[in-house]
């Protein structure tokens, strides 16, 4: 297959691209989500492998050169169609000095074996569902109600009961710091955060594009938790979601959900993504870090899917081996120190 940068045409009509990729595209791999990963120190590149779109972001690493990442790419949906596309492009990415190229496709992990054996090497995840949970929307709105885990069909309608209202706002600077109060809150004592600028202008960027939604859930007055949603396709995405510690009323994150799933539904979504779970073999370990995560998700659905997550082609074994050996690590601790992000 031939590979070349795209035409300023199609990087126009990205988004619309990926949509007819084999698996339909992702919102991570989406324009907006390559001009937003400018924040962390990333450049971004539009790519055509033959007909296909691939969305790369570029980490330079002197001395050893650059590292491609592929955004939940290739789109496609096997191992095989994975191995098809990287060939010419390692061929291409060679020439602009790339040491490796990090791949996450979203195809199962019972096929990562089929990686493996053409050299690929386990990498860390980056975007945090390499496993999750999701819910099929293609039944009306109402079976899909009836279908839901009794759990929680009976959270969303006790929440209702009790008065919890549901608002899908605008990201106005005002909604944004109200919904990054109750993430800092949820976060606090448990794991890190981007900054309030990164969170704003995300939510602020993917609203604008006509793929995002900001969602607020109140009681007595008060908001009392907060989800972004995104879609692409076919496929919507749970992206971020908080609470207040002090649970106010129950069932109000239920509540919440499920207008992001209504919301989704009737933008032509097929297909809801929890956005991140244990894995299918850990999901009632109760000392899993996401075991809460899951159990929430798992009151929606019992679908739990494991993908692949990250794999590395090497292309400069050398190069790599000392990314491996402690170069990495080091990026990683000079970028937190000079920008007080936990994520590279």
């Amino acid at each position: 297959m031939s590979v070349r940068f795209a035409t300023s045409d199609e990087i126009s009509r990205w988004d619309d691209l990926l949509i007819t990729s084999p698996d339909g595209g992702n919102i991570f791999s989406t324009k907006e989500y390559a001009l937003q990963k400018a924040h962390t120190g990333y450049r971004h590149h539009f790519v055509m492998v033959g007909h296909l779109p691939v969305t790369i972001l570029e980490k330079s690493t002197p001395p050893i050169g650059k590292l491609w990442y592929l955004p939940k790419g290739p789109n496609v949906t096997t191992a095989q169609e994975v191995l098809k596309v990287l060939k010419p492009l390692a061929t291409f990415a060679k020439k602009h000095g790339v040491f490796a190229i990090r791949i996450e496709s979203e195809i199962p992990r019972k096929q990562a074996s089929t990686l493996t054996r053409h050299g690929l090497v386990k990498a860390a995840p980056i975007i945090p569902n390499p496993s999750t949970i999701t819910l099929s929307l293609a039944p009306k709105l109402d079976d899909i109600l009836m279908s839901l885990p009794q759990k929680g069909r009976h959270a969303i309608r006790r929440a209702e009961r009790d008065g919890v209202t549901i608002e899908r706002v605008k990201a106005t600077p005002e909604n944004c710091k109200t919904m990054y109060a109750l993430l800092f809150e949820t976060a606090e004592g448990q794991f890190g955060i981007r900054s309030y600028d990164y969170f704003e202008s995300f939510w602020q960027r993917f609203e604008k594009s006509g793929h995002g939604q900001l969602f607020f859930a109140s009681f007595d007055g008060q908001v009392v938790a907060g989800a972004y949603a995104m879609i692409l396709g076919k496929k919507s995405t749970y992206k971020d979601g908080a609470s207040t510690r002090k649970r106010q009323a129950y069932g109000a994150s239920h509540l919440l959900q499920w207008e992001v799933i209504s919301w989704a539904k009737e933008n032509g979504a097929k297909i809801h993504d929890f956005c991140g779970s244990p894995p299918s073999d850990e999901i009632t370990n109760t000392k899993h870090p996401h075991y809460g995560v899951g159990r929430f998700k798992l009151s929606f659905s019992k679908d739990v899917v494991d993908y692949i997550g990250c794999y590395d082609m090497v292309l400069a074994p050398t190069a790599y081996k000392l990314w491996q050996k402690g170069l990495e690590r080091l990026y990683r601790g000079v970028y937190r120190r000079l920008t007080g992000d936990y994520y590279y």
